[in-house]
């Protein structure tokens, strides 16, 4: 069914066949724009990711730390 702007262009002149093919083209851009936009969202989480990977590790690194240190501590009492 076409839109409110495509009976118009009919009515303007434009075969129905020409306001289809305009409207698909419109579609088509808007469908390449969202791609673009979930493979920059894509390559977000990717990094984000890898940040929280590397956050866990550090925190392993610092939970055995403390770790080593109240077992220390407790030697020495």
């Amino acid at each position: 069914m076409l839109g409110v702007k495509s009976l118009a262009a009919v009515s303007a002149g434009n075969t129905e066949s020409e306001v289809l093919a305009q409207e698909l083209e419109s579609v088509g851009n808007q469908l390449r724009a969202v791609e673009a936009r979930l493979t920059e969202v894509e390559k977000i989480i990717e990094r984000l990711e890898a940040a929280a990977l590397t956050t866990a590790r550090a925190l392993e690194e610092v939970s055995t730390h403390w770790d080593k240190v109240y077992r220390a501590m407790r030697r020495a009492e």
